[in-house]
């Protein structure tokens, strides 16, 4: 639109999740006319996390190092292995602040439509994690999803022989949520999963 630079700076902004032309227009555009040091920063920023940043050997979150703090942290209860899709969903867990377990990241969800098959994911490791540490709850925190549940079920019979206890996130009302919106299936679902008072 305006130089082929611009036009390069706006279409390496269209990667990102939900941004499309015009709100990439709006990005580049404010960066370049309002905030270029912060631009430089971020520019800088970027640049060290795509050379620096990879996957934990562990768990497979994201690190700086080949382990990352979460697994290194001798605190966390080596009993409890959370398995997640994504490092997102690590992050979200953590921001709770309620679960000082460990964590293991699949790297997505089985979907024979997009053809994520278990050796896409890194459910080989899981099983071979469980074996050797002493982990006694493996807490399936999969997606809700027909694939997410279709993952942790799948897990659920990998790992049985070597866990005593598999477990899933609870489903059902969230908090705050009136009865009367919502749906049939989260509302089955909370009948089914109720918990003593």
């Amino acid at each position: 639109m305006l130089t082929a630079k611009f036009d390069q700076l706006v279409k390496q902004l269209r990667i990102l999740p939900g941004v499309g032309q015009k709100s990439a227009q709006r990005m580049a555009l404010h960066l370049l006319t309002k905030k270029r040091p912060q631009g430089m920063a971020l520019a800088q920023a970027l640049d060290e996390a795509m050379r620096d940043i990879v996957e934990c050997q562990r768990c497979h979150s994201f690190s700086d190092e080949a382990v990352c703090p979460l697994c290194q942290d001798p605190r966390r209860d080596d009993t409890l292995l959370c398995v997640v899709e994504t490092a997102a969903d690590v992050m979200a867990i953590e921001q709770t602040a309620g679960y000082r377990g460990r964590y293991f990241v699949l790297g997505g969800h089985l979907s024979p439509i997009d053809g994520i098959s278990a050796d896409d994911l890194n459910i080989e490791q899981l099983v071979w994690r469980v074996k050797q540490e002493p982990v006694e709850e493996l807490i399936l925190a999969t997606g809700t999803t027909v694939e997410g549940q279709t993952t942790a079920h799948f897990i659920s019979e990998a790992v049985s022989r070597h866990v005593n206890k598999v477990t899933r996130l609870a489903q059902g009302v969230p908090m705050g949520g009136e009865l009367e919106y919502l749906d049939s299936m989260t509302l089955g679902q909370a009948m089914q999963n109720r918990s003593f008072l």
